[in-house]
């Protein structure tokens, strides 16, 4: 029997190595946090290269989050929201980071009554477990919170941002390219409980009535050790072992 060149093997070797790997792996995953805290579900959001990590307890209608984000220089801000009302800046409230000469970026609350007037108060929803700090090599600011959402809520929206400056204590205006205006999406609690911990599920809202006139592209993923793309990966391994022994016989003999 004529044997199969040892080359055409490692070939096909290398072939089932990517079939075998996941097709995409989100950023969220692997990033660690200094209080080694872990969450249920991680997102890696669609522009501003930033990234939502959370855990939503249903008994209490609680949400613990930790968003993470680089400001637009070193002496900027970052900021993740929350709006019950609306879809965009406008009648959102708001969890911003700021550069400070403190050392850790000094955490602030905000109301976005509208786009020209925004407020620095207290959120009309409990708010917990706040603080931030800084990556000292990537130069991300990472903003720690517990949020308290209305009962039963399954989804919403929320919306996030960076920032370049800070003057006396105060945000500076972020830019309006098309990323800012996109930086807002709908969190889906319930499908994010189903899918377990390595869930991931955001999805674009919709335009705000009040708003820049833009929407985001669809962006929304979901992961899930069980899902079809790991049933995928299994039958992938079983069938490169089936002609793996197939061609080692052709080598042998």
């Amino acid at each position: 029997m004529a044997s199969l060149p040892f080359s055409a093997l490692s070939l096909f070797l290398s072939l089932c190595v990517l079939l075998v790997l996941p097709a995409h792996s989100l950023t969220c995953t692997s990033q660690k946090f200094t209080n080694k805290k872990l969450y249920t579900n991680c997102t890696d959001l669609p522009v501003l290269k930033s990234y939502l990590h959370y855990t939503y307890n249903s008994s209490n209608s609680s949400l613990s989050v930790a968003f993470i984000a680089s400001p637009v220089k070193p002496d900027g801000w970052t900021g993740w929201g929350i709006n019950l009302n609306g879809t965009g800046m406008a009648a959102a409230q708001v969890i911003l980071a700021l550069k400070s000469s403190k050392g850790a970026p000094e955490v602030k609350t905000y109301n976005i009554i509208s786009y020209g007037d925004i407020r620095e108060e207290k959120l009309s929803f409990d708010v917990w477990d706040l603080h931030a700090e800084t990556n000292a090599t990537s130069g991300e600011f990472t903003i720690y919170a517990s949020v308290k959402l209305p009962e039963k809520i399954e989804s919403f929206n929320h919306i996030w941002q960076v920032g370049s400056a800070v003057n006396n204590g105060k945000p500076v205006k972020h830019e309006f390219a098309a990323e800012n205006k996109d930086a807002k999406a709908t969190l889906e609690l319930t499908t994010a409980q189903k899918t377990g911990k390595s869930a991931t599920t955001t999805t674009p809202a919709g335009d705000n009535s009040t708003g820049n006139g833009t929407t985001s592209s669809s962006n929304a993923t979901t992961t899930d050790d069980n899902s079809g793309s790991y049933r995928i990966k299994e039958m992938n391994v079983g069938f490169c072992f089936a002609v793996f022994v197939l061609l080692a016989s052709f080598i042998i003999f």
